[in-house]
């Protein structure tokens, strides 16, 4: 195994890939940093592990069904002169699914509609929530799996490459799930990328193909807009607070007595 690495051209493969696997890990990153959002601190920290533990299973399991999987590119039935593959309807599906969600969690997040208070609640939305990662992992993984055998030909290099990128994934889960539960409109934000996701997906599925990059592209852009906004609010609420402080009258029990 380690006798592929002794060349070059393995490592500038390994480097690529691994790049290419964290890029398209933002979508996972971030669909699961809004779900757990709504579960407590330490039922959130195990919904994120158990949601990249299975992220990294899905794509390793993917990569040593590389038969079975590129076999999903076949088409399997014609619409409108249009043929439609296994891969194209999972794609489909899982973006309905992302924007059914996405609509859904942006309605609650707006209207304040929180379900599933108490112990059973909450147990009931942790499973609901895994359920729903299993579902999006496993789209996602068929998408960054696909991409990962066009760009490399050895599958050591590809399982290296996944491990590096659900680790770089699980190192950033927490820091993002964290900023989003802090600040509610990154929230907003987070969602609206959810929705932009799935209509890619959907347009993936339908054969009009969106390259990544313009949309990973405006997804940063919004994100350093918004990180701008944050910033600039937290300063404002500092230079408030220092001001009441400055403002505030002397209590009577300071005051001196003549």
């Amino acid at each position: 195994m380690l006798e592929v690495f002794a060349t070059p051209e393995a490592w500038v493969a390994l480097l690529t890939l691994t790049a290419m696997e964290i890029v398209l890990g933002i979508d996972n990153v971030v669909f699961i940093s809004v779900l757990v959002a709504k579960l407590p601190e330490e039922q959130a920290k195990r919904a994120r592990q158990l949601g990249l533990a299975l992220a990294l299973i899905f794509r390793i399991v993917l990569l040593f069904a590389l038969t079975w999987l590129m076999a999903l590119r076949e088409p399997v039935f014609s619409l409108f002169g249009n043929g439609f593959s296994w891969r194209d309807l999972i794609l489909i599906a899982g973006g309905g699914f992302l924007l059914v969600k996405a609509t859904l969690e942006l309605h609650n997040s707006i209207e304040g509609e929180e379900h599933g208070s108490g112990k059973g609640g909450v147990q009931k939305a942790f499973a609901m929530i895994i359920a729903q990662i299993i579902v999006i992992d496993l789209v996602f993984s068929i998408d960054s799996i696909i991409t990962a055998i066009g760009m490399a030909e050895d599958i050591e290099v590809m399982v290296v490459a996944v491990v590096i990128a659900v680790a770089v994934m699980y190192l950033s889960s927490g820091p993002i799930s964290d900023f989003v539960a802090k600040h509610p409109t990154t929230k907003v934000l987070a969602l609206a990328f959810l929705l932009l996701i799935g209509m890619v997906l959907v347009a993936d599925g339908f054969g009009f193909h969106v390259p990544k990059g313009y949309i990973y592209a405006a997804m940063a852009f919004s994100l350093v807009v918004e990180i701008l906004n944050v910033t600039a609010k937290n300063r404002r609420l500092k230079l408030a607070q220092a001001a009441g402080v400055e403002d505030a009258p002397a209590r009577p029990s300071d005051r001196t007595t003549s």
